[in-house]
């Protein structure tokens, strides 16, 4: 199955592990357990060197929690991607992962038409604040018409696998204008029904396996650990018979 594989990672050296073991691009966070927000633009650097010749995008988002940002976090995040991008822009396939939305669920646009700017002409997906807006089909045509090229998106809340219609739908709107990336519980074990059932030409997830602690500390560093996995990124691979 033709493919693009997306691994999205937060730990140092995942970077160079997704590309080792053959996948297409990664998505670049902090704090994957709060649901991501912008890492570091030293991480970014680092991922950057050590996937050079795959597609890092970058999130940015200032916060955890909702998906609705004051004018100072826009500010932020312009911030964010104009310091990104003079570090990186000549030296990498850079592109970016951001969103906002209004109180009601709808995109908020003017921020996103911001946002987007900032980015020049580095491509820009919208991220999984997706599944929050309660009209998706006509989102996504404004999110063309703000200049968003690919969304990420399980096709509502919960799993992907809960709406393979609604992503099929999405995926024939979006064409080749805004490429639709499913993310949402992707996983080796179902990743091939999802594209097939889909037709999506992209999957994105966190190939991730645990790690035992480095050392101790006085109840500071219990919780637990994990790290991007390339068993798990060549059992995707293998499942979609790449």
């Amino acid at each position: 199955m033709d493919a693009l594989v997306e691994i999205c990672l937060e730990d140092v050296g995942g970077a160079g592990i997704a590309a080792a073991a053959g996948a297409d691009a990664v998505e670049v966070c902090a704090g994957l357990a709060e649901g991501g927000t912008t890492p570091t633009l030293g991480f970014v650097r680092h991922s950057a060197a050590s996937a050079a010749d795959l597609d890092v995008r970058v999130l940015v988002r200032a916060r955890p929690g909702d998906f609705v940002h004051s004018a100072a976090e826009v500010d932020v995040m312009v911030a964010d991607i104009e310091a990104t991008r003079a570090a990186l822009e000549e030296s990498v396939r850079l592109g970016f992962v951001l969103g906002t939305l209004e109180p009601d669920g709808t995109v908020a646009a003017a921020a996103v038409r911001r946002l987007v700017a900032a980015c020049g002409d580095a491509p820009v997906t919208f991220h999984k604040a997706f599944d929050s807006v309660p009209d998706r089909l006509s989102a996504l045509a404004l999110l063309a018409d703000l200049g968003i090229t690919r969304v990420l998106t399980a096709g509502g809340p919960g799993p992907a696998l809960d709406h393979l219609t609604e992503l099929a739908e999405l995926v024939r709107r979006g064409g080749d204008e805004v490429r639709i990336a499913v993310g949402g519980g992707v996983r080796p074990d179902n990743v091939a029904r999802v594209v097939a059932e889909t037709g999506a030409r992209e999957v994105h997830l966190r190939a991730a396996a645990p790690v035992a602690r480095a050392g101790v500390s006085p109840g500071y560093d219990e919780a637990p650990r994990s790290v991007t996995s390339a068993a798990v990124v060549a059992e995707v691979l293998s499942a979609l018979g790449r």
